[in-house]
């Protein structure tokens, strides 16, 4: 009897305490919504630290039933909308009603994948991150990469024409800031040259994110600057029935054309994607007249099949890209004439009597999966990705008519990659991984900078770990990578190395919507081929290159502080950054004869790769403010300073100090955004650079959207530099020559489904 009232008393505990811990549990609801409250179903609601994903009804409603107690955070996605993320704190037995009206176009992002290989807030990230919309792009020039980013924050633009601009971030550039398509690598060679552009579509992307800083742990010694990732999709959920787009766009001052037009169906865990862009843009207008020979045409096609299971998925796609740019007075550089040191006043200089155009093509597989809900104790998911680029251009060399090809630049990239997510154990949570890429790289030509075939082979393990407290955070991680270099050519020297980079970050909570982030890191960079190998006349970077096959590799010191506050009127990020980079590779200009003078070969001054301790100093604001449901305004600071540290020289091509400043007017669903941007003058200039005067610029965009529950027409406006003013971009290899474009408006028009 006695043994039978225990076995009793111990069941009421047992069943006591059960109902305890789930009477402990509460639930998340809400509904998505977007215009005038029309519902968004099959939009993915996702808690953050949970790893837990819903999609809303036909109404958009979603419901988390079983929630633990605790602070989360929650994203909802949708395709073509600006991502959007809130903070829930959950109480026991609670229910808590988070609802999202989700914008078509937005002042600021506020979710981002990149940083830490998996999705999370702006805010949560250790890096700063900018980010763009699909409707944002479209407001933009999309003819290059860089067109697009150059004004947002920290972001500045590299050019020699239109179709070659790339993206500097932070005053870094070139083999520095690697860009990446879907968290791949691009496969081009833009980093290597300021003629040569990025073959990415961007007006088929989602969205583009921008991390800046050394983001050298999850991707490399080639983003020790900064990583750009153009994102054309990153769903792994199915869905079943019709997604898609279709964007048209037209601009006066380039006479600018473009159609693009994308789309996936689903049925059941099976999902087809497609995509098809065209664009062409003439010789765009400036102040002073136009600039010959700056027009662009580029053809992108995108196609992919995937299965998306409830514990596996995997991915496959084929993409295509085709492209010529023309770069404006280039045969300046190659008919073998000494370029002017000064800037032409109000007027541009003779056009030469031959033409050079670049012809890209690009075809890119890439197979991508994964393995997730794996409910093993020791990891919860495995992502996974293959990547192959057959790249090539040639340089086209045009006089009275007839069309030579002068240069032809081969580039074959194997790309893979695979990242563990570890299950959550107490606060910690990472991922760790490894991945790679095999390079073979030809050149053949006048413009055979390298001699015969070169191959690059990179492997690489990395860490990345998070420990997570009520009002701190830690991140801290490594990775090891070897870079080896094998030439066909027996006069070059094979090379390898070997690097460990760290990095170390706290997040301090420091009131409601309030943080201080401060990273350090400790980042390798192995020499680019180019800087090792390089010999010959290079129009890309007007100088006649000297390659140093002894150079060591770079290795930086960098600290970052990042201030942040978010509400839901209020959201600021200011940041001050320090790096110190011993064994800076730079152009070391060459005086062999001793007179004095700078040689000149083929009538470009001569210059070695050589190496010295370099320090960037830069500081960067972001301010948004909303005043009323009508208006809200935003500013925008940068400036940077790098120089050689023992010999105190200025570093080439350094943007000056920016401002930029605005105002949003929203009325239901018309947007209108005047904005004016302010530019220093920069006469901190290296040796042979050319100072450039300050300048403000104004403009105003706009957009309208007319809202359905299964489609939306977007129209979208950008009048630009309005006071029709002449300036010169200091980064452009050739702002001596042509000024940027005079003033225009773009005008372009996108439904989407959904």
């Amino acid at each position: 009897m006695k043994k039978t009232y225990l076995f009793f008393i111990g069941l009421f505990i047992i069943l006591s305490a059960s109902a305890s811990v789930f009477a402990q549990t509460s639930k998340i609801s809400g509904k998505v919504t977007y215009s005038a409250n029309t519902p968004l179903h099959d939009a993915s609601v996702k808690i953050v630290q949970l790893n837990q994903s819903v999609s809303t009804d036909t109404e958009g409603n979603y419901s988390f039933e079983t929630v633990a107690p605790g602070r989360y955070t929650i994203i909802v996605h949708v395709e073509g909308f600006a991502d959007a993320a809130k903070t829930v704190v959950v109480t026991a037995n609670g229910a808590a009603t988070v609802d999202f009206q989700m914008q078509i176009s937005s002042l600021n992002e506020q979710v981002t994948i990149t940083a830490s290989g998996t999705e999370q807030s702006t805010f949560d990230s250790f890096q700063t991150v900018n980010t763009l919309s699909s409707s944002a792009i479209t407001q933009k020039s999309p003819a290059s990469l860089g067109e697009i980013l150059e004004n947002e924050t920290g972001v500045y633009k590299r050019s020699f024409g239109v179709g070659a601009s790339r993206p500097v971030i932070r005053a870094f550039d070139g083999d520095r800031v690697l860009v990446l398509e879907n968290g791949v690598r691009s496969g081009s060679v833009g980093s290597q040259s300021g003629d040569h552009g990025e073959t990415v579509d961007t007006l088929s992307a989602e969205r583009i994110e921008v991390v800046k800083g050394p983001a050298t742990l999850l991707y490399g010694s080639n983003a020790i600057g900064g990583v750009i990732n153009v994102i054309e999709n990153d769903e792994n959920e199915p869905h079943n029935g019709f997604r898609g787009y279709l964007t048209t766009l037209g601009s006066t001052a380039n006479k600018e054309g473009a159609f693009s037009a994308g789309g996936e169906y689903g049925f059941r865990n099976w999902l087809f994607r497609g995509s098809l862009t065209a664009q062409r843009t003439g010789d765009y207008q400036t102040p002073i007249g136009k600039i010959p020979n700056s027009a662009t045409r580029a053809n992108s096609g995108s196609f992919g099949l995937g299965y998306y299971g409830t514990k596996a998925y995997l991915s496959g796609n084929f993409s295509t890209s085709i492209r010529r740019y023309g770069v404006p007075f280039g045969a300046l550089f190659e008919g073998g004439e000494e370029p002017p040191e000064e800037l032409f006043g109000g007027e541009l200089p003779p056009a030469p009597d031959e033409d050079i155009d670049l012809r890209q093509r690009d075809y890119g597989f890439r197979l991508s999966g994964g393995f997730r809900n794996l409910n093993n104790p020791f990891l919860s998911g495995v992502q996974y990705n293959l990547g192959y680029s057959d790249y090539r251009h040639k340089e086209i060399e045009i006089e009275d008519g007839e069309a030579e090809v002068g240069t032809i630049f081969d580039n074959k990239t194997f790309t893979y990659r695979s990242i563990f997510e570890q299950t959550k154990y107490k606060k910690l949570t990472g991922r760790f991984g490894f991945d790679g890429f095999n390079r073979e790289y030809e050149v053949n030509g006048a413009e055979q900078l390298v001699n015969g075939k070169i191959k690059q082979n990179a492997f690489s393990v990395f860490v990345l770990e998070e420990l997570g407290f009520e009002r701190v955070k830690f991140q801290f991680g490594g990775r090891i990578e070897n870079n080896r270099y094998n030439a066909e050519n027996p006069e070059y020297l094979d090379r390898s190395f070997t690097g460990f980079s760290g990095a170390l970050g706290v997040n301090f909570g420091l009131w409601k919507g309030g943080a201080l982030i401060v990273n350090y890191s400790n980042s390798y960079r192995a020499p680019a081929l180019e800087e090792l190998y390089n010999n010959g006349p290079h129009i890309g970077t007007v100088t006649f290159e000297i390659g140093n096959q002894n150079l060591q590799a770079e290795r930086s010191n960098g600290i970052d502080f990042s201030l942040r506050h978010q509400s839901d009127r209020f959201r600021l990020t200011g940041d001050v950054y320090y790096y110190g980079i011993n064994n800076f590779v730079y152009f070391q200009y060459q005086d062999e004869d001793g007179d004095g003078q700078v040689d000149i070969e083929d009538g470009l001054p001569v210059a070695r790769y050589e190496q010295e301790k370099a320090r960037f100093l830069g500081a960067e604001l972001r301010l948004d403010a909303t005043f009323n449901k009508y208006v809200s305004g935003f500013i925008s600071a940068d400036t940077v300073r790098a120089k050689l540290a023992d010999v105190d020289q200025n570093l080439p091509r350094i943007p000056p100090a920016r401002i930029r400043t605005g105002l949003d007017f929203r009325y239901k669903d018309l947007t209108i955004r005047p904005e004016a941007i302010f530019a220093g003058k920069q006469n901190k200039t290296a040796p042979l650079e050319t100072p450039t005067a300050g300048y403000g610029i104004v403009n105003v965009s706009g957009s309208y959207t007319i809202a359905r529950q299964h489609f939306a027409h977007i129209f979208t406006f950008n009048a630009y530099n309005l006071t029709d003013k002449l300036y010169r971009n200091h980064l452009s290899f050739i702002k001596q020559f042509a000024p940027e474009i005079g003033r225009g408006i773009r005008v372009g028009y996108t439904v989407r489904f959904f």
